[in-house]
């Protein structure tokens, strides 16, 4: 279909955002184009490199009393933040011609004010309570025309499951129970139950998002998906620091072919991210069929202990998709070789000797020993935070036009 306007994805991180100008396609599903842009916060004029967040107890507390108090030191590298989607969205209606309007969709970490266009708290970063408000007068400024105000900031977890629904290539597409797993810089969950999405939020009393769960090494299993978290591991085996490892250009594909070479600290941290992913996997195939079975631990002691009821159990995962820069490296040739196959056949075991699931459930993921194929998708959607949240814009203006 034509489009009169620039619909535009902003996927904001801790350290940089990144945007793509999407297209919506005759067919209904949505993809992203080849204009993209991103910005680093800390090339952005004012920026603090040595800036400290209010302890994220306080900024609670403060959220709950409706007593938010925002530091100079906030609002100064709030600024750069600011400066930096507005730096995107205007690189990006400037390729794609200034003359037409934009409709802008942004995620960004953190807990959202009341109305949904700023952020109240924050564990990285600075709060910014009228993010989406000053982000308009910036772009205004650039003369750069909105066809609608920025509705409200979304989660990037939300935004993969809606990428991974709405693209042409989703994995969520054309199945009626899934499950998501995306490895960045950190980590996101997203659900697909019976038909719909559905926000981890929505279910955290039956099911945990796979940032608040540690292993039995007091490990977050947030390590064994992200980028850093697998570099972290890597540096306490071989005794390096990061910093030393980011000097040298070291990163998870680096240390895949040091694995698959005889490097004997990688080939340990591949053996154990391999099985703590395969049981992050099992724990979601086994909590959604027979309930929460306590495989792991949670990072916040104080966390409230899942229920083992919920209204979807007995229940099976049509596809179980691993995203992002995880999904990525595990489609090259080292990744497969030292994480996806292991992966697999450790899923297969971990199924196949459950004493939660039965015969029935074993058999529709299983065929043999081996897991279906059918079960298990590694995602090509790279950017699938970018092109939800374009999504999320488009059907929040579509249906305030209604």
């Amino acid at each position: 279909m034509a489009q009169t306007f620039t619909l535009i994805g902003i996927d904001g991180g801790a350290t940089k955002a990144s945007g793509f100008v999407a297209n919506i396609n005759e067919s209904g599903d949505f993809s992203l184009t080849d204009l993209c842009a991103e910005a680093s916060y800390s090339e952005m004029e004012g920026f603090n490199p040595s800036f400290q967040p209010v302890p994220v107890t306080e900024q609670l507390e403060q959220r709950r009393n409706n007593n938010i108090r925002i530091t100079s030191g906030e609002a100064q590298q709030g600024a750069t933040y600011t400066a930096a989607c507005a730096k995107i969205i205007t690189e990006l209606a400037t390729a794609a011609g200034r003359s037409i309007p934009v409709l802008v969709g942004i995620g960004m970490p953190g807990l959202k004010t009341e109305c949904g266009r700023g952020i109240s708290a924050i564990a990285n970063g600075p709060r910014m309570l009228n993010y989406a408000g000053d982000i308009e007068q910036a772009l205004q400024k650039n003369g750069i025309e909105l066809l609608a105000p920025i509705g409200h900031l979304g989660s990037d977890a939300d935004y993969c499951g809606i990428g991974e629904e709405y693209a042409a290539e989703g994995g969520f597409r054309s199945v009626y129970d899934a499950y998501y797993l995306g490895g960045g810089t950190g980590t996101a969950d997203a659900l697909k139950l019976e038909g719909r999405l559905v926000p981890f939020d929505h279910v955290k009393d039956w099911i945990a998002k796979s940032w608040e769960m540690k292993n039995d090494k007091d490990l977050a299993l947030e390590r064994y998906a992200s980028a850093s978290g697998l570099q972290f591991l890597y540096a306490q085996k071989s005794g390096q620091s990061v910093e030393s490892l980011n000097s040298r250009n070291i990163y998870p594909p680096q240390i895949a072919e040091m694995a698959l070479g005889g490097d004997e600290a990688a080939g340990e941290t591949w053996k154990e991210a391999a099985y703590y992913l395969s049981l992050l996997l099992y724990e979601r195939i086994t909590t959604l069929f027979c309930g929460w079975q306590k495989l792991f631990e949670f990072v916040n002691p104080a966390r409230e202990n899942l229920s083992a009821k919920h209204a979807y159990r007995d229940k099976c995962f049509d596809r179980l998709i691993i995203g992002q820069r995880l999904g990525e490296l595990m489609q090259m040739r080292t990744g497969e070789a030292v994480l996806t196959r292991p992966l697999l056949k450790n899923l297969a075991d971990l199924i196949a000797g459950s004493e939660c699931l039965d015969e029935t459930a074993k058999s529709f993921y299983l065929h043999g020993s081996r897991l279906r194929s059918e079960r298990f998708v590694l995602s090509r959607l790279r950017e699938a935070p970018a092109l939800g949240a374009a999504v999320d814009a488009w059907m929040t203006w579509n249906s305030q036009k209604k």
